[in-house]
């Protein structure tokens, strides 16, 4: 039987800022090793025998981004990305991927539902168990995977299963008693949030015990819009019509079909700093290290530098996380605690909590590197073959000066080329491009001036990448 992977990759992390924001979650951050956490999810569905290429459910907003992520793994043609205008949880996410591929799919494929932002280190057991679940969701099984603890851990859920694989019940999180309790009899597994179904067994039970969101997401499929070849967008009206709600808590906890594949993975949901440490590389004084550090006297801290050097002298059991723009210290103890930090930040309508300085755009990347009232200083990086929209803006000048490769620009009615250490002007109120025809990357630096500076300041006339269709306006 055929595997169709979906993967869910929505979401903040939250709870690992300063590195992840609302426009860089987690998933596509380089946490350990070479690959991001959805690059290695998609690398690890890749080995499935007779797989079809993945789904990918995102929001509006990291569309780009996911699809960058997915063709510098080579995987230019092979996936599909489902958008959601809305956020609704991950019943709304799981039920739009199912009623899309029930509608342009084979009904008789497995859909593997997996979270983009886990870490599994055996892969050889990851295989085996979704041999095991394609064939229990075959039958007509709603099918969950169960992860045997490591740990009692009183941050995840638990299910129980009779001898059979059949669930007896989900259990929210439980205090450190009973969570001893589960891990010593043996009978209690981690809830891991992965699922395999038939796309109309799933749908029935939907049907069954959450019809309000099973009807508003068939609608959202049938009044979405295919926008190119890769990507889908669900219809808004109808995905805002759903309930925001959980997939244990809408389905999972309710049908009488649910059965669990036992696993044992090396499995993490990398939900903190805590946990990131856990499975780091470390030092022989227990330290996870990353970026230009340097310490004295130090002992099983987390210490990363994204930004520029970061000494620390003895400190035991802390995190401190640098990036461009802010700096994390606390006890690794209470890093749980971070998502309450980033929860004043957006009280205080600080930009930290949403963006970082450098922020990624379909035609590459720009870095803010200064910020004043009325100017601002950004270091452009545009993608071999790519260009920005032709645009204007209606209350900011801007001045380029191209420090590598060679721009392309059109520029109230004239087309320049320029190299290293050539500028141009753009006056508010002008036409303009820029696009890079080489094949090596192109680096300027723009200097904009104005009396408002806002991201939202820009009129686009011709767009590659499909920006019109009320999305929000933003750089290029």
């Amino acid at each position: 039987m055929a595997i169709q992977p979906v993967i869910l990759a929505g979401g903040t992390g939250t709870r690992l800022w300063p590195l992840s924001r609302e426009l860089y979650p987690k998933q596509v951050i380089q946490l350990i090793g070479e690959h991001s956490l959805l690059q290695n999810t998609l690398l690890r569905v890749a080995g499935i025998p007779d797989v079809k290429p993945p789904l990918l459910v995102v929001g509006e907003e990291h569309r780009f981004m996911t699809q960058n992520q997915v063709q510098c793994l080579g995987l230019n043609n092979a996936y599909c990305i489902l958008l959601e205008p809305v956020a609704r949880n991950t019943a709304a996410a799981v039920c739009g991927a199912v009623a899309y591929h029930h509608v342009y799919g084979n009904s008789d494929d497995v859909l593997l539902i997996l979270p983009a932002d886990h870490l599994i280190r055996d892969t050889d057991a990851f295989l085996a168990a979704v041999s095991e679940a394609a064939q229990r969701a075959s039958e007509g099984y709603l099918v969950t995977f169960g992860l045997v603890p490591s740990r009692p851990e009183t941050g995840f859920g638990y299910i129980a299963a009779d001898s059979h694989g059949k669930v007896e019940c989900f259990v929210e999180k439980p205090d450190l008693a009973t969570a001893q309790e589960y891990c010593a009899g043996g009978k209690y597994l981690w809830n891991s949030g992965m699922f395999a179904y038939l796309a109309a067994s799933f749908l029935a039970e939907m049907q069954q015990h959450a019809p309000e969101i099973a009807e508003s997401m068939l609608a959202a499929v049938h009044e979405g819009e295919r926008e190119s070849e890769h990507f889908f967008s669900f219809g808004k009206t109808a995905m805002a019509r759903s309930p925001s709600i959980s997939i244990d808590h809408a389905l999972m906890e309710r049908t009488k079909q649910a059965v669990v594949v036992r696993a044992d993975l090396g499995w993490s949901d990398i939900g903190s700093w805590q946990t990131l440490w856990e499975v780091l590389d470390k030092d022989e004084a227990g330290n996870a290290i990353s970026g230009d550090v340097l310490l004295s006297d130090v002992r099983n801290c987390l210490i990363r530098s994204d930004h520029s050097l970061l000494t620390a002298i003895g400190l035991e059991d802390t995190l401190v996380v640098q990036s461009a723009d802010a700096v994390l210290v606390a006890p690794l103890s209470k890093s749980q605690e971070v998502r309450g930090m980033v929860d004043v930040l957006k009280q205080e309508k600080r930009s930290e909590y949403h963006r970082h300085r450098t922020v990624f755009r379909p035609w590459g990347s720009y870095t803010l590197l200064e910020e004043q009232p009325r100017f601002q200083i950004k270091r452009l990086s545009v993608n071999p073959g790519a260009s920005l929209s032709l645009q204007r803006h209606r209350y900011r000048h801007e001045h380029w000066v191209v420090v590598s490769g060679v721009a392309t620009v059109h520029n109230n009615g004239q087309d320049l080329i320029l190299h290293e250490d050539e500028a141009t002007h753009i006056p508010a109120g002008t036409i303009h491009r820029l696009a890079n025809n080489e094949e090596t990357p192109l680096e300027l630096i723009e200097v904009q001036i104005g009396s408002y500076l806002g991201e939202d300041d820009i009129e686009r006339f011709d767009d590659v990448y499909g920006r019109f269709k009320g999305r929000p306006q933003d750089e290029g």
